[in-house]
């Protein structure tokens, strides 16, 4: 059985995990994701992409 779940989903996710049983205050996880859509706007975008899609395949493996 294949579950296919966008990365966003799987981040929020984790934040809630992060808040809820390590103790995390929101703040901190609300400053992070600012942190993230500012710098999506940077000249860093592209290669954060672009590394997020090859971690991406590298843990999914090749498929074609």
């Amino acid at each position: 059985m294949t579950l296919n779940l966008p990365l966003v989903v799987v981040l929020g996710f984790f934040a809630w995990a992060a808040v809820k049983y390590l103790g995390v205050r929101t703040w901190i996880v609300v400053l992070i994701a600012l942190f993230g859509f500012w710098l999506s706007h940077t000249f860093f975008a592209p290669a954060i992409e672009s590394g997020t899609r090859t971690g991406v395949t590298v843990i999914n493996g090749q498929h074609t």
